[in-house]
């Protein structure tokens, strides 16, 4: 963009350059950082035919993933301080919503020890959580599957 003011005037223009230069940074950052920003630990889980269940702020999540490595939420925790670890999450309230996500691979076995160190600990109200499969849109769409 280039004014002339005259004979004896001035050209004045915009230099772009160190605006696309840091522009070009902020995308590499936002490339990087978006696929750290994703939700929860990574888990492979198992697809059923159910309507989707919503949950609410204060539930607590514990995440099993291949190695049977167990996770509160977002922090690893021993086997044996699981259940010390959801009481202090739960504000020792037993009737806390606990949702399992357990990676498809894992053993019947691995999964049924956690949900027994689960229900040790106090808590009643323990759901397991699963991907919605192909026919679940079916099956909202209809309503509940008592109505199948």
């Amino acid at each position: 963009m280039a004014f002339d003011r005259g004979s004896g005037g001035s050209m004045s223009q915009i230099n772009v350059t160190p605006l696309v230069d840091v522009m070009l940074v902020l995308l590499v950052i936002f490339m990087v950082t978006a696929p750290i920003l994703q939700q929860g630990v990574p888990v492979d889980l198992p697809q059923v035919d159910v309507g989707v269940l919503t949950g609410n702020e204060d539930q607590i999540l514990v995440s099993i993933v291949r190695a049977g490595e167990i996770f509160v939420d977002d922090n690893a925790v021993e086997p044996d301080l699981l259940g010390r670890v959801l009481l202090e999450k739960a504000g020792e309230d037993p009737n806390a919503p606990i949702f399992v996500r357990a990676d498809r691979r894992l053993s019947y076995g691995v999964v049924m020890g956690v949900m027994a160190q689960i229900h040790e600990a106090g808590f009643r109200k323990v759901g397991l959580v699963t991907e919605a499969g192909e026919d679940a849109l079916e099956l909202e769409e209809l309503g509940s599957p008592e109505r199948l």
